[in-house]
């Protein structure tokens, strides 16, 4: 019988994403290595879990359904399940590490919690950018990430990049840090159409999709593109998720009178495909991402991109995106009148966008992880 090697990917990021990016990454991956691989045994220590994605995979250990009616009830009579859950995901995994019975583990966050005993056991870092280093003043609250993160880059195995542009920033703010460690591996994309998935939507929009804050630039969108809302009274912005407006948001498109102009939609997720296969173009202004999701749903969708051309995005979007200057709001509003007014660049660039999607698999990203969790077992036993 072979012996199968055992990875354990910890509870972290399933404790405090019900959706999110670094939640999906996960289980992309490591559905694809129970599936795909016959070398790993993929133990997943998250008894209790909300996280919608985690729940649908075959990575499943919550006991949801018995779970799911606890934190109903919990809920109702006001006491808050959060510390409950992570408090009894951490105890499991700290028992499966203490047992010192596996070969790899997976942190699936910043938490250094593990440390103390894992031993001589390797372990394989994924970081996704380095946004709380470059803009901490975003992050007031934050005092551990910056500090975290650096330490279990400095003491991990291997270190996966989810793109050069991170790598880059890695190397640039920790030059002390081991360049051969660090291996880059592109996110694959998930999103579908689901055509029969009823929704309404404006007749004619640009599209935003996300959180609203800080880094992500949207006044600065919201600035740029006033004028042209306000000279075509079919157009609209429409705001896909990222919560309802704040009263500050509402005062702000108030005092510039675009409250009739700029709409936000909560959505369905079976609904985010179509909201980008509508949209005129799907507008990116952020300052800066370690890889940017939305831009390879809206290639995928065939919605054309226009993005800053900064951090990631040339590296992701190549020449589907349209890029503008990163905070020069003319030319912002300049390639946005472009695409308003030029069908043939629109066709142009979702084409293009269509054929760039094909070089980000989930498959290939999963092959890819696997032979650095191969490496890095491998160097743990001094086999390289």
């Amino acid at each position: 019988m072979v012996h199968k090697k055992k990875i354990v990917l910890d509870p972290q990021i399933f404790n405090d994403q019900e959706y999110g990016g670094i939640s999906r990454y996960y289980v992309e991956i490591f559905s694809r290595v129970k599936r795909n691989s016959k070398d790993f045994e993929v133990i997943v220590p998250a008894l209790y879990s909300k996280n919608v994605y985690l729940a649908e995979s075959d990575l499943n250990n919550s006991k949801s359904a018995s779970f799911g009616r606890y934190i109903n009830f919990l809920n109702k009579i006001g006491i808050s399940v959060r510390k409950k859950i992570k408090k009894r995901n951490r105890s499991f995994a700290l028992k499966i590490i203490g047992s010192n019975d596996f070969d790899l583990f997976i942190p699936t966050y910043f938490d250094p919690y593990f440390l103390n005993l894992i031993g001589e056991k390797p372990f394989v870092l994924t970081v996704y950018d380095m946004i709380h280093e470059l803009f901490p003043s975003n992050f007031p609250d934050d005092t551990t990430t910056v500090k975290n993160k650096l330490l279990l880059m400095e003491k991990a195995t291997k270190i996966i990049a989810v793109s050069n542009n991170t790598k880059k920033d890695i190397l640039r703010l920790y030059p002390h840090l081991d360049a051969s460690k660090i291996e880059v591996i592109y996110h694959g994309n998930s999103i579908e159409i689901y055509p029969d998935e009823p929704i309404d939507l404006p007749s004619k929009y640009l599209l935003y999709v996300g959180s609203r804050e800080h880094y992500k630039n949207f006044t600065f969108l919201t600035e740029a593109i006033e004028e042209t809302l306000k000279s075509q009274d079919d157009l609209v912005l429409l705001c896909a998720g990222g919560g309802v407006f704040k009263e500050k948001e509402k005062e702000f498109l108030k005092r510039k009178g675009l409250t009739d102009k700029v709409f936000q939609l909560p959505f369905k997720e079976k609904h985010l495909g179509k909201i980008y296969q509508n949209a005129i173009a799907f507008i990116f202004p952020s300052v800066y991402e370690g890889f940017g999701i939305p831009v390879l749903e809206a290639m995928a969708c065939g919605c054309p991109i226009i993005l800053t051309d900064n951090s990631s995005f040339p590296e992701v979007a190549g020449e589907a995106g349209i890029f503008f200057k990163l905070n020069d709001k003319a030319d912002l509003r300049n390639k946005i009148e472009m695409v308003l007014a030029d069908p043939d660049l629109r066709k142009i660039h979702t084409e293009k966008g269509l054929e760039r999607i094909k070089k980000f698999s989930w498959d290939e990203a999963s092959a890819s992880c696997i032979r650095v969790y191969n490496e890095a077992i491998a160097l743990t036993h001094g086999k390289i």
